[in-house]
């Protein structure tokens, strides 16, 4: 006889878990207020330290050069009676804008710029470019030595750089000789060139780098597709690698203009042999001279807050025009 039927007994719903009774809060879930909390902590723990630095060594410069911009000491009793800090008003970037020396410094580094830039963003792209092809080999060996110059200090480098350029102890200018070239590196008209050689010899290979890590990201989908249509190489190169890497080629070109309205180790070493430069010929070396030779601290800070703000300008130009370059 088959045994009789029986309902299921029903289940009730599972109920939710009282709060405690003794006042303690219930468990947070991953995303509740706790964790975004603890995410925040997180966060100023890693930010503040940078910032805290950031304001020591760059914002309360700033604000202690513009409170200097606006005194100079003056001597009293034909020198003999000391010196007193008067307040100048803007008197100090009067004169800094009204000295023909500081306004010259800015064109020596325009024309430094205009020979420069080409030649180290140039030979950079070109570089990278060649370490990117199908046919490269010792790609490892030639971007540890391309970036090798940068790692040399720039102090170091503009040494190395004047014992090349210095007749009778480089074999540089033996060679020179030999051919019967007559070449000055110390001349008056040759020694923007040099200094231009020390920067692009330092940094070429450092934006190489750069450059090439843009190149990596190129699809290669992209690449091939070219290849397909019968593209060749030159062409691969100037009309698809190099249009995709405009945001990497108008961050260097900001950078490298930032950098070169700054220049002073190697025009100031070049400087001690070619004395037809100058102890003012960059901006930074006309603050540097006013500064510790003249002892003029006010015309000094006054003039490099004048090159911060030419410094700001320059970059919001060229990041104006890169953006325009991008989106042509």
């Amino acid at each position: 006889m088959a045994a009789p039927l029986t309902r299921p007994a029903k289940t009730s719903p599972p109920r939710r878990a009282a709060p405690p009774s003794d006042g303690s809060a219930a468990p947070k879930s991953p995303g509740g207020p706790g964790a975004r909390r603890g995410q925040r902590r997180a966060v100023a723990l890693f930010t503040v330290p940078f910032f805290a630095l950031f304001t020591a060594v760059t914002v309360l410069p700033m604000f202690y050069a513009a409170w200097m911009s606006l005194f100079r000491e003056e001597s009293s009793g034909l020198g003999f009676g000391g010196t007193e800090r008067v307040f100048a008003g803007f008197g100090n970037f009067t004169e800094a804008l009204g000295n023909e020396a500081f306004r010259r410094s800015f064109g020596h580094i325009a024309f430094y710029c205009v020979l420069y830039i080409p030649a180290m963003v140039g030979g950079a792209l070109i570089l990278a470019l060649l370490v990117d092809s199908a046919m490269a080999r010792a790609r490892r060996f030639f971007q540890i030595a391309y970036f090798l110059p940068h790692a040399v200090p720039g102090l170091i480098a503009s040494l190395i750089w004047l014992y090349l350029y210095t007749p009778g102890l480089s074999p540089v200018t033996d060679v020179l000789d030999a051919l019967g070239a007559n070449w000055n590196f110390f001349g008056q008209d040759e020694a923007i060139y040099s200094v231009v050689n020390i920067s692009a010899w330092q940094w070429t290979g450092y934006n190489m780098i750069i450059f090439y890590a843009g190149l990596q990201a190129v699809p290669r989908e992209v690449l091939e597709a070219a290849t397909v249509d019968g593209s060749g190489a030159l062409r691969t190169a100037l009309q698809v690698k190099v249009p995709m890497i405009r945001p990497t080629v108008v961050l260097t070109l900001l950078f490298t203009c930032v950098g070169a309205i700054q220049l002073f180790d190697a025009p100031k070493l070049v400087q001690l042999r070619a004395n037809t430069m100058g102890e003012d010929w960059s901006p930074t070396m006309f603050i540097y001279t006013a500064a510790f030779k003249g002892h003029d601290y006010g015309l000094a800070a006054a003039s490099s807050l004048i090159l911060a703000l030419v410094a700001g300008l320059l970059s919001f130009v060229v990041t104006k025009l890169g953006n325009r370059w991008k989106a042509s």
